[in-house]
């Protein structure tokens, strides 16, 4: 009985457990020692895409042709990178080491609350300016003006939102498909990076792009603020189906930072800049607005979401064992 349970789970159930390793380690080492933030290949991506950009998008034109620009743009940078490294994978040797690499490349932004912790000490020290250097390579936004409670709002939303297309998308997708599907989300979703659409100026030239990686990342952000509501108790379950109204450029991310506001019983929203231009985001008020103090209990909270991630994965494959040796009984 034992010999055929072994052989079962080896020649029948060896690849499904193979991928669950593959996931489990990849997550865990982008969490623990994660890839320095010059180093990391998307980051080079995200890089290439600004200058392609800065040659081809012409707000002075109209709206359809930026559109047409961006989507060709999209094209051009997405494609040719995705294919190459897909068939690689198909070729390798060692296809499960191929896709470790490629999902731990893609899990980019796994690490930030260890950096979420570092501003979090400086900005108790007074010192608002280290604070902005480590968190200006982190975020879109210009962090050059920002006070204490913004600095404290851009670091927390922040830790709210990157799990999307991090730790929830990268399980999400490798289930759904393996890394070649993860790899491409995360490169549509490093060129919205790339090209904020609240920024005036990206508006339409990335109108495919941003409406692409909504429509892809919708399951994954709403499985991740699940996550988030499960800490909340039934109020915060309740506003799972009822995400209130924002700017349309960050739709994709107003359920999980309104959760992690009304958790926190803190303010999060309002206005950012992009390049000098102020843009108006509405404000998620459920209490005070956050100083240096609310930080440490928005790590924990999104740990504890990262860590509800985790046990699935670990989880889901002794279930499917234990199902596999009751059969074989």
């Amino acid at each position: 009985m034992h010999t055929s349970f072994y052989q079962q789970l080896v020649e029948i159930d060896g690849a499904l457990f193979e991928g669950f390793l593959v996931l489990f380690f990849a997550l865990l080492l982008a969490r623990l020692a994660p890839l320095p933030r010059e180093m990391q290949p998307l980051i080079w991506f995200g890089h290439l895409a600004k200058q392609l950009a800065a040659k081809v998008n012409r707000p002075e034109r109209s709206p359809s042709q930026q559109a047409t620009a961006g989507f060709l743009a999209m094209l051009l940078l997405l494609f040719p990178f995705w294919a190459i490294i897909t068939f690689l994978l198909e070729l390798a040797a060692f296809p499960w080491f191929f896709e470790f690499l490629v999902l731990y490349l893609c899990l980019t932004d796994a690490g930030f609350s260890q950096v979420a912790d570092e501003i979090a000490k400086a900005l108790k020290r007074g010192d608002n300016v280290s604070a902005k250097k480590l968190l200006q390579p982190w975020v879109v936004r210009d962090t050059d003006s920002l006070s204490e409670i913004g600095l404290a709002k851009a670091t927390i939303e922040k830790l709210a939102t990157a799990p999307i297309y991090g730790t929830a998308s990268t399980i999400f997708f490798f289930a759904i498909a393996g890394a070649p599907l993860v790899l491409a989300v995360r490169m549509l979703k490093q060129l919205e990076l790339s090209w904020p659409p609240i920024q005036p100026k990206y508006q339409h030239f990335c109108s495919t792009v941003n409406g692409v990686s909504i429509i892809l990342l919708a399951i994954p952000a709403w499985l991740w603020s699940l996550s988030l509501a499960i800490q909340g108790g039934p109020k915060a379950f309740a506003k799972l189906f009822r995400a209130p109204k924002n700017h349309h450029a960050i739709r994709g991310y107003v359920l999980s930072v309104n959760l992690v506001a009304s958790i926190l019983r803190i303010e999060l929203g309002g206005p950012q800049k992009f390049a000098g231009v102020r843009i108006n985001v509405d404000k998620f008020r459920y209490g005070q607005q956050p100083n240096s103090d609310a930080i440490a209990p928005a790590i924990k909270l999104t740990t504890r979401a990262c860590a509800i991630w985790f046990s699935f994965i670990i989880l889901l494959p002794v279930l499917w064992a234990s199902l596999r040796w009751l059969h074989s009984m």
